[in-house]
């Protein structure tokens, strides 16, 4: 008698049937490069665009002047398109393009942003990365959100097509770095200015998302923010550290209309936020589908030693937990939205390493859009945190600043081929949201 399989191969022999292709673990697995499909997983990877100010104002750091991007954009482009990605981070000069109330320089960004176009390269429109135009000055600025706002407005209608967008990159690091550690821009240190720079930007992203939703009601915002954390060895916490940490959600709580923990709550009334100014944060998120992006560096979580030293903690907690702890409060889909290591030969491990934390939450149910190794080449200084110019080459690149591919370039190109045609969720090929903003339907 002849056995199911036999019968399977019989039916299908004049259908160029070869071996066993229709077995039930042969079908859909996801490989393959990105495609322009409704649904698929975002693989991505940004231009440092970087900008503050150091020496209270006198020297701009631009990253995207000293990696050589403004010369060697379009071979920037291209790389991008060579690696098989789709998906780019990518954030306009801020501090070059508005030139005052009403007045804008689109030269620059006309170009880049044609050619992206040109090669269907999705952006994912960055509009301040850790500085502002001389003009404005700081943000310490009360005016700040409504010049924002304006430059956003302005953007929006320039570039029609975009639908992804960043108002503002890391508010918390941007505020801490600025007005608490006094490296950058105000180069204040203390909890008031350190405040009162937080809920200025949380402002300016508001108003900024609320002008963009008028151009585009479909708009998705990744809020990227730095997922960081300080592991106190001391077997009572004090109350200092236990605060610090929690700041880091600070940003978002304001941003999103969620309530602060009671401590911090305490701590920014007493150090500037008004309760008027609490009660407009909390009438709720802006418009525009919120997605939460996460960064994660191994620098970034930190262990306090008994001696006063801080240590290497990286991994301890890992991109996983921290952005669960994230997902758990906000309650919002996620990206990983930034990695890399300066050594560039553990780089393809580190690599590896942050895609099984993806892969462990998808595991667990927790939507995760899009993963992001940054930044498309090497950066300088970064290990100062831009504080002084130094010129130190940071080899974090999928490229050299030669544009020459780093180890890590390969591994990627080899991640996303295996990958790249997964989709956001398990069994997402078979929805498709429409097109049409004013009216949002499933089809199957």
């Amino acid at each position: 008698m002849k056995g199911f399989l036999d019968i399977v191969r019989q039916r299908f022999k004049g259908d160029n049937y070869e071996g066993d292709q229709y077995g039930g673990a042969a079908g859909r697995d996801g490989s393959g490069l990105p495609t322009t499909d409704l649904g698929n997983f975002m693989f991505a990877t940004g231009i440092e665009c970087s900008y503050p100010t150091i020496e209270h104002g006198r020297v701009r750091r631009d990253q995207m002047a000293e990696c050589g991007h403004y010369e060697r954009w379009q071979e920037d482009l291209s790389l991008v398109k060579e690696m098989g990605l789709r998906v780019l981070r990518y954030g306009l000069p801020y501090y070059r393009i508005h030139l005052g109330p009403g007045r804008f320089d689109w030269s620059f960004a006309d170009l880049v942003m044609g050619e992206m176009q040109r090669l269907e390269i999705i952006p994912i429109l960055d509009l301040m990365h850790f500085g502002v135009p001389d003009w404005i000055g700081n943000f310490q600025n009360p005016e700040l959100p409504i010049h924002f706002a304006e430059y956003a407005d302005a953007v929006a209608k320039r570039y029609p097509w975009v639908r992804y967008f960043t108002p503002i990159n890391e508010i918390y690091v941007t505020a801490r770095i600025s007005a608490f550690d006094g490296l950058w821009n105000e180069q204040l240190k203390s909890d008031r200015a350190f405040v009162t720079a937080t809920k200025h930007l949380v402002a300016a992203s508001i108003l900024a998302t609320h002008r963009i939703a008028l151009c585009r009601p479909d708009c998705i915002i990744v809020q990227s923010e730095s997922a960081e954390y300080t592991h106190e060895m001391s077997p009572s916490p004090s109350p200092e550290i236990t605060l610090r940490n929690k700041l880091r959600f600070l940003a978002l709580d304001l941003l999103y209309g969620h309530p602060p923990d009671a401590d911090v709550c305490f701590y920014a009334t007493d150090n500037g936020l008004t309760r008027e100014e609490y009660d407009w944060f909390m009438r709720g998120e802006p418009p525009g589908y919120q997605v939460m992006g996460n960064d994660y560096y191994g620098r970034n979580e930190r262990i306090l030693l008994p001696d006063g030293a801080l240590a290497a903690g990286e991994d301890v907690l890992g991109w996983y937990q921290m952005t669960k702890a994230y997902y758990d409060r906000y309650r919002k889909p996620v990206m990983h939205t930034e990695t890399n290591v300066f050594d560039a030969d553990k780089a393809p491990n580190w690599l590896w390493k942050q895609w099984t934390n993806v892969l462990r939450m998808r595991a667990d149910g927790v939507p995760v859009l899009g993963f992001t190794w940054y930044s498309l080449t090497d950066q300088i200084d970064w290990d100062v945190e831009l504080a002084e110019k130094l010129g130190h080459v940071n080899a974090c690149g999928l490229f050299d600043l030669n544009r020459k591919p780093r180890p890590v370039a390969a591994a990627f190109r080899a991640l996303i081929e295996r990958f790249g045609q997964i989709t956001i969720v398990p069994h997402g090929e078979m929805f498709a949201v429409t097109k049409n903003p004013a009216r949002l339907k499933i089809e199957v």
